[in-house]
Order: structure tokens, then C-alpha cells, then sequence
């Protein structure tokens, strides 16, 4: 039997269902991205504007993921725009150098202590793919190290640990664990390339790394001759300097991405100049290249992003979400549901359970967060189906005040089905 939540969505998002309908003719399962699936079928979004963006079928939505944390000044901020618009006249791309690329660069540097020299690709994917690529040139060895549950990209060797899966040449080790990782370095070290960990484990569900256990692995990494692997992806929004600057942390590469690209696509590894240095034409040892790395438009929408997420923009957002976090609290008591969260900084993965799980993956409260997503999106608020939510520049306090009323009103539709 449907029920109400799902029936108000299916009756909600009529064209977003004949778009889906009409996607799935030439793509399997409709989509491109499974990050951005949902059952019965995603929305279809039209615009965008600031915090809000408007599906297909004229709905206006609070967006609280910002394209999985990607767009953290919002939709279409106007000094973005501007920018983008003005180096599209000048041209989109050639197979030559451009200015932009070296002032992103630049500033990428001064930001990040332990980055010295910088090279671009078109995803954080992508940054994965060529820092373990660095590392096994490096090395000579073949195998990466990583967390369980960890996210470093669709690149085979991290997508399968990514689902708690060990591979032909992936070990996992418990996150926040150092003598699970010590151990596999102990008894694999001769074959691990690199060691890859997330400071917050992002899509494993907004875990913060303990400061001793990540200073603990990177010492056991170089103890067996292997490469330390900072993932900032994410986690870059998290400070000025990452959250490398803030725990004095000293990656030997790290990979970057999302909000360095203002909205458009983008990865990066940084590192020390000696690591980096395998790429230089004189003396190269691999051959790297793509037709859109350090694309001009992505260099100068990198660049306002980047220049725009000041420390006390970056502040701001922490403080808007320990708001948000009380008022879905508060909501979810009213209404006997029971809810624990995980957070850092400007983001925060909520659980309708008694205590936070191991990983997002691994949970036992899909009915409700399922349940949960698609009545926030009957009522106007956009988070992630699994219960992330990642805040923009452009979030203001009267904003939290209607994510708090939206998801109220969600949980209360939540509890009516499953109390």
C-alpha cells in the first residue's frame, strides 16, 4: 500500500516523473549519478537561485545539501556568475596554458600549508585516480590502504572500500582505529603504494577523525615506506587551511575538489614539489593530461569560491548549523521520534536511531530516512536521501528558522506512518 508521504510526492512531481520516465529511454536507470537517485525517481530541478532552487513542476526548495557540499556560496552567486560570463566570451577552453589556472593555483597554495605544487583534473574522482597514481610511481608498490566506509571517488579500488569490501588491491581498517590500520600496515606494508583517509568521513556519514589517530596513521604510513593521503574534498570548507591547518597535520598529497571549481567540474592533488614533480616534461615519468584539466572557466569560478569562503563566513555557517541541529532535535522529540547526528563545521547527517551507526552505509533506520526525505521534499526542503545536509554561505538565520518549521512538519508526516 503507498503510503501518504509517497502518494503526496508521486501527485507533487508529475513532470519531474515524466522527465524520469522519458531519462530512463536513454540511460540505465535514468541517471548518470547514483548520488543524485532516489526511489520512486528524483526530482528535476529547473534553476537555481541562492538558497533555494525550483523543480520542473514550479516547486520552490530550501536546498540544505548544495550539491553534496559542492556549491558553498549557493545557486548562481552573482560574483561567480559574473566571472564565468566574462571568460566564456573570452573562450571556454584551448590546448594551451591560461592565465586562471595559475592564480587558482596560487591561491590553493597560500591557503593549504602542505601544498607546495598543484595539478589539476575535472573531478574529486579523478584527484583520487592520479594521487594513487602518484604514489605507486613513487613507491613501486601497487595496493592503497584506506577506511572502511571511506569515500575517495568511483575509481574501481576506493569505490569498492567505499561499500566495506576489500580488493585485489584494496585493505580497509576501521576508521578511527589506529591499531586496525597499524595492523594491516604491519602485515601488508610492503605491498600499500598510499594510505587514503578523509579527515570527516563524508558520505560515510559526516564522522570526525580523532586528531591522534589520524597523526597515528601517518606516521605508521611512512614507518612502512607508504605515501599519506589527505582527502580535503570535502573537508576544505571545514577552514582556511582544511582540516589539515586546524589538527597541524602534514599530508604528503592532497586531494582536492568541489568547492575549488565555484560550481563547475574540478579535482586537484597537492603536495610537496618532490612528489609532483614526476609530471615535469624534462625529467616526466608518467603522462598525464585531459582535455578539460585547469579549464579556464572552472579556474576563475575556483577562484571567486575560493576567495569567498572567508574564516568568517566559515564560522558563520558552524554556528547556523549547532541552530539547526537543536531545532531538529527539539522537532523530533516532539514528535517521539528518536534522532541522533553526526557533525563538523557547516555539515551533519541525522539518524532516526537511538545512537549514530558505524557508517551511513550501514544503518538500520531506511524506512524512516527514506520516509523522512521524500516528506521534506513535499514540503519544500532539499537534504540528502541518506540525511546529510551541508549549509551554503547564502544560509541566513531566517533560513534555519523554515528548515527547522519544514522538517517539523516532515517528521510529523514521518511519525504518523511509522509510530
Amino acid at each position: 500500500m503507498t503510503s501518504a508521504i509517497h502518494a503526496a510526492y508521486l501527485e507533487r512531481t508529475r513532470s519531474s516523473a515524466g522527465n524520469y520516465a522519458r531519462a530512463c529511454e536513454f540511460m540505465p536507470g535514468g541517471t548518470s549519478r547514483q548520488a543524485a537517485f532516489w526511489k520512486p525517481y528524483p526530482l528535476t530541478i529547473k534553476r537555481g537561485e541562492g538558497a533555494y532552487f525550483w523543480d520542473v513542476d514550479g516547486h520552490q526548495h530550501l536546498d540544505l545539501i548544495n550539491n553534496y557540499t559542492a556549491m558553498v556560496h549557493g545557486h548562481a552567486y552573482p560574483p561567480i556568475i559574473e566571472a564565468v560570463r566574462k571568460q566564456i566570451g573570452d573562450g571556454t577552453g584551448w590546448a594551451a596554458a591560461n592565465e586562471p589556472q595559475c592564480r587558482l593555483a596560487a591561491l590553493i597554495i597560500d591557503r593549504v600549508p602542505s601544498i607546495e605544487q598543484v595539478r589539476f583534473t575535472n573531478s574529486g574522482s579523478e584527484a583520487g585516480a592520479l594521487a594513487f597514481t602518484i604514489a605507486r610511481i613513487i613507491t613501486g608498490r601497487t595496493k592503497l590502504l584506506m577506511a572502511r566506509y571511506g569515500y575517495h571517488g568511483s575509481l574501481l579500488e576506493f569505490e569498492i572500500g567505499s561499500f566495506g569490501n576489500e580488493g585485489p588491491l584494496t585493505h580497509l581498517a576501521s576508521y578511527n582505529d589506529l591499531a586496525d590500520f597499524e595492523a594491516v600496515l604491519d602485515e601488508h606494508g610492503d605491498n600499500i603504494a598510499a594510505v587514503f583517509l578523509e579527515p570527516v568521513l563524508g558520505s560515510g556519514g559526516i564522522i570526525e577523525g580523532e586528531e591522534e589517530f589520524l597523526h597515528g596513521v601517518r606516521k605508521s604510513a611512512h614507518e612502512a615506506g607508504a605515501l599519506f593521503v589527505l582527502d580535503e574534498v570535502l573537508t576544505l570548507r571545514f577552514g582556511m587551511g582544511g582540516c589539515q591547518a586546524g589538527i597541524n597535520i602534514e599530508p604528503d598529497l592532497t586531494m582536492l575538489g568541489k568547492i575549488i571549481g565555484g560550481g563547475f567540474p574540478v579535482g586537484a592533488v597537492g603536495g610537496h614539489a618532490d612528489m609532483l614533480r614526476i609530471f615535469d616534461p624534462d625529467d616526466m615519468k608518467v603522462f598525464h593530461t585531459g582535455t578539460f584539466n585547469a579549464n579556464p572557466v572552472t579556474m576563475v569560478a575556483g577562484e571567486i569560491s575560493l576567495r569567498e569562503l572567508t574564516a568568517e563566513r566559515i564560522e558563520r555557517m558552524d554556528k547556523l548549523r549547532e541552530s539547526l541541529q537543536s531545532g531538529l532535535a527539539d522537532a523530533a522529540k516532539k514528535h517521539g521520534l528518536p534522532l541522533a547526528t553526526n557533525h563538523h563545521g557547516s555539515c551533519l547527517n541525522i539518524y532516526f536511531s537511538e545512537a549514530v551507526p558505524e557508517s551511513s552505509v550501514v544503518r538500520d533506520d531506511e524506512e524512516a530516512i527514506g520516509r523522512f526525505h521524500l516528506a521534506c521534499i513535499n514540503h519544500g526542503l532539499f537534504i540528502a536521501p541518506r540525511g546529510m545536509i551541508a549549509l551554503s554561505t547564502v544560509i541566513g538565520e531566517d533560513h534555519i528558522a523554515e528548515a527547522i518549521e519544514h522538517a517539523d512538519a516532515a517528521m510529523g508526516d514521518v511519525a504518523g506512518e511509522i509510530g
